[in-house]
């Protein structure tokens, strides 16, 4: 079996996101980058940072988005050690509600 090596990551994924118009069109191109699961996953994720945010505890957030504890725990791991980007998304949707 060959072995992998690293590779330097693309950037044409994220510019093709960036280029990206408006939600609805967020959403189409997400539905066909990936699979049913995989979203679910990613927005599980993201809905569980916006509850740590607010600071709700593990049970609350488990009962409201049927997160494993891992993946609770994995979320809160990365407000730690993370580059910092959930939070800095977290504050700008909450200054778009606020407006």
């Amino acid at each position: 079996m060959a072995k992998v090596t690293s590779k330097a990551r693309s950037m044409a994924l994220y510019e093709s996101i960036l280029a990206l118009d408006s939600l609805e069109e967020c959403c189409a191109f997400f539905d066909d980058l990936c699979t049913v699961g995989e979203l679910r996953a990613m927005e599980q994720r993201f809905d569980v940072a916006l509850l740590l945010d607010d600071g709700l505890v593990y049970t609350e957030i488990l009962e409201r988005t049927g997160a494993s504890s891992a993946t609770i725990s994995r979320v809160n791991r990365i407000f730690s050690f993370g580059s910092g980007s959930f939070r800095k998304m977290i504050k700008r949707r909450k200054g778009r509600e606020e407006a």
